[in-house]
């Protein structure tokens, strides 16, 4: 495999077991599996990959066939870049359709995270409807983050990341909260729309083929795709940006649920907004279309803390 962002990630999302007396996957019983860390310019593990992984070593003790459907994760601890990650996943339930798994994070005896995850086998009859997607530009028609963030990558730990350590292609269709605080009008700041897909240009074919034809690859994928972008509407509707002097944000916890297939090395665009925040903390949505197909659906609280104005 090729060195490149997206190759990074894919190892990290190649789950090793830890060893166990016997490969029996039965309620009570618990398989580990271990990811490797991936950079992150915050110094704490990024939570997208910890998100992903969890559904990564899920994925290895249910019956085959089933697809992720949800994921409901709980942050603890902030987990250190120097080590990787174990995963604890205990079989719940293997009903006739749906499986059950509860996910621990750990780093030794520390945890970082705790989930649900929950698969289902493709297919099931129902009823069926979805919201239509928004019109919005196409992707062509805009900027690249690789390309807006590049002067600022050689002065910035966090655009050095957007350019040079992620895989994804983003591409704003409001103006970027990543270079600065978004000043429009209110009423404007409500929602916000963004297109995204994965880097695959320095692949081979053999793993491009992989991903494309592997859903719960996808969906895991998805997972370290869209908690670049999660916080982004609570800080547009502040007037607030990731550059704010003093500013301190985390992920709490982080829900997903998946409808449909989806590719992730193709466009693919968010719908995103932030209906409340209080506390030192936001709640953010994201609806996930492709081709016209809402395919997911998201939401994550944040907690976000900015130091209050000096009083004289």
């Amino acid at each position: 495999m090729t060195d490149s962002p997206l190759s990074g990630l894919l190892h990290a999302l190649d789950m090793q077991a830890e060893p166990t007396p016997d490969d029996t996957v039965r309620p009570g019983r618990i398989h580990t599996y271990r990811g490797d860390s991936l950079d992150f310019p915050t110094g704490s593990i990024y939570g997208g990959q910890i998100v992903a992984q969890v559904v990564a070593a899920a994925r290895k003790t249910v019956p085959q066939g089933r697809l992720p459907h949800s994921v409901h994760t709980y942050f603890t601890t902030p987990g250190d870049l120097r080590h990787g990650v174990c995963y604890d996943v205990d079989t719940l339930r293997d009903g006739h359709s749906f499986s059950a798994r509860t996910v621990r994070a750990r780093q030794g005896s520390r945890q970082v995270l705790t989930a649900i995850a929950s698969f289902q086998t493709a297919g099931q009859d129902g009823m069926s409807f979805a919201d239509p997607a928004p019109s919005v530009p196409s992707p062509e028609s805009l900027t690249s983050s690789f390309d807006l963030l590049r002067p600022f990558a050689s002065k910035n730990p966090m655009a050095d990341f957007f350019v040079n350590k992620s895989p994804w292609d983003i591409r704003h269709v409001q103006k970027t909260v990543l270079l600065g605080p978004d000043m429009s009008a209110e009423e404007d700041r409500r929602e916000q729309s963004v297109w995204m897909r994965a880097d695959a240009s320095h692949l081979p074919e053999d793993e491009l083929q992989r991903i494309r034809t592997d859903q719960t690859l996808q969906r895991a994928l998805l997972a370290t795709g869209c908690d670049q972008l999660m916080m982004e509407p609570a800080l547009r509707r502040a007037g607030l940006s990731f550059l704010t002097p003093g500013i301190r944000f985390a992920t709490i916890d982080h829900s997903m649920w998946w409808y449909g297939t989806l590719d992730v090395t193709r466009w693919h665009l968010y719908v995103q907004d932030a209906p409340i925040a209080g506390h030192g903390r936001a709640l953010c949505r994201a609806r996930v279309y492709q081709d016209g197909d809402l395919v997911a659906e998201i939401a994550q609280e944040a907690m976000i803390r900015v130091p209050r104005p000096e009083t004289e």
